[in-house]
């Protein structure tokens, strides 16, 4: 006979109880088929479980140490079915989560995050930094579950991205610069600097929207430099290498010897934040957690 749970749950019914025809009605059956199940699990362990007396049955040697270990594995299962339904409803899990550069400066990145594992503190978060392309591929080869970019998809392949917030951009000085004596900036005093740009390969959204914005305010810009990094490129404008624009939300980043302006008047410059995942994802933590991010946005 293959033990099964319901044999576990009849012998440690009988084991608390000592007495099987109190523990048939705790059952909910009768007193006969509990005592064939035990007999029959005795005959298939090869020992005696129990001894019966006519006020009762206690345990022997084998029944203790059966009965710590069938009482262990129904704790387990129970264990696990809980966790699968928690799972289930995405209120336990891990989720991987990955940003362009310049991404988690974003309040709403930061935020999403918190107010999510406040809401619901067995999920875990895994954070991985990279360019689109890298986070894109990772969505796909599932070693991510979301990522925060800063483009649009061009080859979508199971992937869906939401738009969340279009964000305006500044100006990166050196801390030096004529320009920087002036409380805000157009993209037209920007026309005769020396670029640095933040590798399209890399960010591909951030270069094709700074290049765009400049063509229609009447000019190419001039890239000297490019960096594979966003960040690196603020340490190369802080080495007076040139000016660079960013994301308003990397103003609040303290460097020395970079300053921020805002960029006003036309044409207006923003670059989006969005949120890349997979259409086909499963996982309820995953679906929660992209939800939440889209009502904060």
């Amino acid at each position: 006979m293959p033990i099964e749970l319901r044999h576990l749950r009849y012998f440690v019914a009988v084991a608390h109880e000592g007495h099987v025809t109190r523990a048939a009605e705790k059952l909910h059956m009768q007193q006969p088929p509990l005592s064939q199940q035990i007999r029959a699990l005795e005959q298939e362990i090869g020992a005696p479980l129990l001894l019966r007396h006519p006020r009762g049955v206690r345990l022997t040697d084998a029944g203790r140490s059966f009965l710590a270990d069938a009482e262990a594995i129904l704790a387990a299962v129970e264990r696990a079915t809980v966790k699968a339904r928690r799972t289930a409803r995405g209120e336990t899990g891990r989720i991987a989560v990955g940003f362009t550069t310049s991404a988690p400066f974003h309040p709403l990145v930061a935020r999403a995050i918190r107010e999510f594992r406040r809401e619901r503190p067995d999920i875990s978060f895994v954070l991985e930094e990279n360019s689109s392309g890298d986070l894109l591929a990772a969505l796909r080869d599932e070693r991510l579950d979301i990522a925060f970019i800063r483009s649009g998809l061009v080859e979508p392949q199971g992937l869906q991205v939401y738009e969340l917030l279009h964000e305006e951009m500044s100006a990166a000085l050196p801390a030096r610069h004529p320009l920087a004596r002036r409380p805000k900036l157009t993209l037209k005093d920007l026309a005769t600097e020396d670029f640095i740009l933040y590798r399209r390969a890399a960010g591909r959204g951030l270069y094709d929207v700074i290049i765009a914005a400049c063509n229609a305010a009447g000019f190419s810009p001039n890239v000297s430099q490019e960096a594979p990094r966003i960040v690196s490129t603020l340490n190369l404008v802080a080495a007076g290498l040139g000016i660079t624009i960013v994301p308003a939300s990397l103003s609040r980043l303290p460097l020395e010897g970079v300053t921020y302006r805002p960029l006003t008047g036309r044409p207006a410059i923003k670059v989006p934040l969005n949120l890349a995942c997979r259409r086909d994802d499963p996982s309820a933590a995953t679906q929660a957690f992209i939800e939440k991010v889209r009502r904060l946005a």
